[in-house]
């Protein structure tokens, strides 16, 4: 099976089991130009041509200051995508003005308040982003680790102030297949122009899980399993456990 098969395979997966595109809908990608984005405007490009609902798509590109994304346009612009190149002071309020030494956090909100209302002012009724599998096993020992709670995003979520969905259609798929299809297809990659880029607590809490699943076969696929085996939930709830 070709490479963008499987990835819709899985994709088509996600979709169907948490109804994450439905007809009519106007989804806007948030393309960063990583990998990761740039997999997802091609998976649903692609899911747009046979899918059984009908859907519009644009791409909505955040820049933080002084990045060329001309590639972006070009691609877009060859895929038949509407794109559209939004220009932020991110970068400067995050590291100039804030001096955050742990910059992801408020990083992301405000990417995320950005994107978010771009999207609606586009007409956008969802928003899709490239988190996959991997992403969600290292959010889950994030939240256990630094946290002390069991939290991960969700594959659908609705938010209330904007009015929109958020999908994340590409929770099945690992990061080796996204990285084999970024390379095999030649995506423009956008290198990632933050100063704290592979310096953060989740590139740690990935190497973690890496050492782990080499020492413990099988743990990256019990953790992730974890997250849909819902009936195998057990924790400390006091009221139920007094009822036991």
């Amino acid at each position: 099976m070709k490479t963008m098969q499987k990835l819709l395979s899985k994709t088509r997966q996600a979709i169907k089991e948490y109804n994450l595109i439905e007809d009519g809908d106007k989804i806007a990608v948030g393309l960063s130009g990583g990998k990761d984005s740039l997999t997802l405007l091609h998976i649903l490009k692609n899911y747009q041509r046979f899918s059984p609902e009908t859907f519009e798509l644009i791409a909505i590109t955040l820049n933080p200051g002084g990045v060329d994304n001309s590639p972006l346009h070009e691609l877009c612009k060859n895929i038949d995508v509407p794109f559209y190149e939004i220009q932020t002071d991110i970068k400067e309020i995050v590291f100039d003005i804030k001096k955050e030494k742990n910059p992801c956090s408020l990083c992301a909100n405000l990417r995320r308040g950005a994107l978010n209302d771009n999207a609606q002012k586009l007409g956008c009724n969802k928003v899709a982003l490239g988190h996959h599998k991997d992403d969600a096993i290292e959010t889950l020992m994030l939240s256990i680790s630094y946290e002390g709670r069991i939290n991960c995003f969700s594959p659908r979520s609705f938010m209330h102030k904007n009015n929109l969905t958020l999908i994340r259609p590409m929770v099945f798929i690992e990061e080796s297949q996204i990285r084999k299809a970024a390379k095999e297809y030649n995506f423009p990659v956008i290198k990632n122009p933050c100063p704290a880029d592979g310096k953060t607590k989740r590139e740690d809490i990935k190497n973690l899980i890496r050492n782990l699943d080499k020492t413990m076969p099988g743990f990256k696929k019990n953790l992730f399993k974890s997250l849909t085996n819902t009936d195998q939930i057990f924790v400390w709830d006091k009221e139920i456990i007094k009822k036991m």
